[in-house]
C-alpha cells in the first residue's frame, strides 16, 4: 500500500469527516479511497475500445475453438 502526505483545505477536511460519519468509516485514508473509487466509476477512466477491435473480438468469440497437441501445430496453421 502506498502512503502519502495530503494537504486538504478546511472545506475538504470537513467533507471527508462527513463521508466518514455517513459511511461509518474509521479513518480518512479509507474515506479518500472511497471517494476516489466512486469518482473512477462515474468518470469511466478506462478508455473505450475501438469499434474495429470490438468487431474483431466478437468474430473471434463466434469461431469454433480448436485444440492443438502442441505449440508447433498451432504455429503451422498461422504461418
Amino acid at each position: 500500500m502506498t502512503s502519502a502526505i495530503v494537504n486538504l483545505t478546511d472545506e475538504n477536511n470537513r467533507f471527508l469527516n462527513i463521508i466518514k460519519a455517513h459511511f461509518g468509516i474509521k479513518n480518512k485514508s479509507d474515506a479518500i479511497n472511497l471517494v476516489v473509487q466512486r469518482f473512477a466509476k462515474e468518470e469511466e477512466l478506462d478508455p473505450p475500445l475501438r469499434p474495429e477491435y470490438v468487431r474483431k473480438l466478437k468474430r473471434i468469440m463466434k469461431e469454433k475453438r480448436k485444440s492443438y497437441g502442441s505449440l508447433s501445430e498451432m504455429l503451422k496453421e498461422y504461418e
